[in-house]
């Protein structure tokens, strides 16, 4: 396709289809543009330029070209490729979903310049008839068992940990508070020594075979513990090599739960009987399967929608988008102070597993969108202002005031964009085929 005006000052533009998601979009620029631009280059060169035997602002161009002429062509390059794209850009009819690459050979004064940009755009995809898209909605319903089972982890988290006498043997299940010297070949090493670590006996919190070795032990005693490291251990240094610890045991202490009656109750602070309790704990289980029954009926049904409209999503979106995300969690972990390989390591495992979410991500927006166009649906203030009054309440704020913030950070019609995907779900759930399957 070319997109050309009648001037010999206009753009010269061509569009070439070259997949679902990529155009070729080739631009030449008139030379007397070029020549502008470069005119505009070295006057602004001229007055910033300090030579040796000129005044400023009076170095001849000759000179300039000799001195700067490779960097004048690169700003010039930039300067024609930011003023010209979007002008290209519309001619061809073409809207980017990511930012174009560009491709060009150096500018010369006064000669035509050409260059090419790869542009991704949003495929075309007939969305068809959506009715009756099975999805499946797990049950929300709370048992008297799973009250129960809750309850009795809340209990466990409530124990308190007694001091037996001194004179107790330890033995699993038991909790010991150790002081304790490590050694490889009779050197110390990192991390080999500690004081007041408490672990449970049988839990298997240290090394292997470390705590059955303080089976029997009482408080106040000193023992010798030999152990093997794994030969995956996460030290290279120690995997495989033997070691020995000196362990003095300061406690040793059993765990007690309290009692389920209204005492354990009125000790959770905000309750006057058990009853109480496992009401609460029975509302809250249900608003956690319902919110959760929810997402899977949501999640099921555009599984159905993806599989029946299949829509390719252009790489490079995908890319920005994770790097954004990658970006803003690489800050989140160095606020919190971890090791720059660690946060290497966590930012290499989430770029591999966020990639398909993303993916999934634009798949859904798109079709979603498409399902609203072919419905007539749409969002108006009044919903808006809903919303916002609603978020405003849950922040205990002023919806006002955050109409304001969103609008200043030009995310009010990403809201906007979001109801709107909400409507569509709406409209697909009500044409739908839904199963009531168990809950997992």
């Amino acid at each position: 396709m070319t997109a050309e005006a009648g001037s010999a000052d206009a753009l010269h533009v061509e569009a070439h289809e070259e997949g679902p998601v990529a155009r070729r979009l080739e631009v030449r620029v008139p030379a007397g543009r070029v020549a502008e631009a470069f005119e505009r280059a070295y006057r602004e060169l001229a007055r910033s330029a300090r030579v040796r035997g000129f005044r400023p602002g009076k170095t001849p161009r000759s000179v300039l070209r000799r001195l700067y002429g490779p960097a004048v062509a690169e700003d010039v390059e930039r300067l024609l490729v930011s003023e010209t794209l979007p002008a290209a850009l519309e001619q061809s009819g073409l809207v980017p979903v990511s930012d174009p690459s560009i491709d060009a050979d150096p500018p010369v004064d006064a000669t035509p310049f050409a260059y090419r940009a790869q542009v991704e755009v949003k495929p075309h995809f007939a969305l068809g008839d959506v009715k009756g898209l099975p999805a499946r909605r797990p049950s929300a319903v709370v048992g008297d068992e799973d009250v129960e089972r809750e309850l009795e982890a809340l209990r466990q988290r409530h124990a308190s940990l007694i001091e037996e006498p001194d004179a107790t043997q330890a033995r699993a299940g038991h909790f010991v508070t150790l002081d304790y010297t490590g050694r490889v070949d009779g050197e110390l090493f990192e991390g080999g020594s500690a004081r007041d670590v408490t672990l449970e006996l049988g839990a298997g919190q240290l090394v292997p075979g470390f705590d059955e070795q303080l089976s029997g032990c009482r408080a106040g005693e000193d023992r010798a513990v030999r152990v093997r490291f794994p030969a995956d251990y996460a030290s290279p240094a120690l995997a495989g090599r033997d070691a020995e610890f000196a362990v003095h045991v300061v406690s040793v202490r059993r765990r007690e739960v309290p009692a389920l009656d209204d005492e354990f109750a009125k000790d959770l602070g905000e309750f006057e009987t058990l009853a109480q309790v496992r009401a609460r704990i029975r509302q809250g289980l249900e608003e956690t399967r319902a919110r959760r029954a929810r997402g899977e009926l949501r999640r099921t049904l555009l599984d159905s929608l993806i599989e029946r409209v299949p829509v390719e999503v252009p790489p490079g979106l995908v890319h920005e988008r994770l790097h954004r995300r990658l970006h803003s969690a690489r800050h989140e972990l160095e606020e919190r102070g971890l090791r720059r390989e660690l946060v290497e390591r966590q930012l290499a495992r989430w770029e591999e597993e966020w990639r398909p979410a993303i993916e999934r991500e634009v798949r859904e927006e798109w079709l979603l969108q498409e399902v609203a166009k072919q419905q007539g649906l749409a969002v108006d203030d009044a919903e808006l202002d809903a919303r916002l009054a609603k978020l405003a309440e849950e922040q205990g704020g002023d919806p006002a005031r955050l109409r304001k913030a969103y609008r200043e950070a030009g995310v009010l019609e990403a809201l906007r964009g979001q109801l709107l995907e909400e409507k569509a779900v709406e409209f697909l759930l009500a044409e739908a085929t839904v199963e009531d399957v168990a809950s997992s």
